[in-house]
């Protein structure tokens, strides 16, 4: 089964997700543990000051290489005029509150359509506190990160909020942040 034959029997997407797609990749592993391996990866070149860019292609996925996508997707990011960035695009700690609010969303959406749990709508809000005197060297006591994130859902659906909460918290992101930093994550519905 390919994403192309969603046009064929579009009746079988719960959340836009095609349910069928995703159980054949649920089915792949369950015979083969080895199809659970999944590689993700990019390049990434410094443009000037705070600017990078990275292309973000193929990757490796249910036992393939995957090189479906025709063109690489290319992401900038940058500092902001504050720290003598040019403010062009959002920096790598925006990008990374960007990825825990996506990967969230789309793991509790995923999950919920394997469920048969429809979703009307998602909508998040994050705040990532930092102290920066850890990352300009002020202080070995102050971490270079984040201390705290703090990520606000709003969900639309019939299913209650916690079983909502617990199928966002398959999310790999939110395992990788959470590990390493308090992360509160509210979920509510509307």
């Amino acid at each position: 089964m390919t994403v192309q034959d969603v046009a064929q029997d579009p009746n079988q997407t719960v959340n836009g997700v095609w349910v069928p797609l995703l159980l054949n990749v649920i089915d792949s592993i369950e015979q083969n543990k080895d199809n659970a391996r999944f590689q993700f990866r990019l390049t990434n070149r410094w443009v000037d000051a705070g600017l990078s860019r990275s292309r973000i292609k193929n990757f490796f996925a249910v036992g393939q290489e995957n090189d479906s996508r025709a063109e690489p997707f290319v992401v900038d990011s940058d500092e902001p005029a504050i720290v003598s960035g040019g403010n062009s695009a959002p920096n790598p700690m925006e990008w990374v509150l960007h990825s825990l609010a996506s990967c969230l969303t789309s793991t509790m959406v995923n999950h919920a359509a394997v469920q048969g749990i429809e979703v009307e709508s998602v909508e998040s809000a994050l705040e990532g506190d930092m102290d920066v005197r850890g990352m300009l060297g002020m202080s070995d006591e102050v971490r270079k990160g984040y201390n705290q994130v703090r990520v606000r859902m709003r969900v639309k659906s019939e299913a209650d909020a916690a079983t909502l909460r617990e199928l966002a918290l398959f999310s790999p992101v939110y395992d990788i942040l959470s590990s390493s930093l308090p992360v509160e994550l509210v979920l509510e519905k509307i």
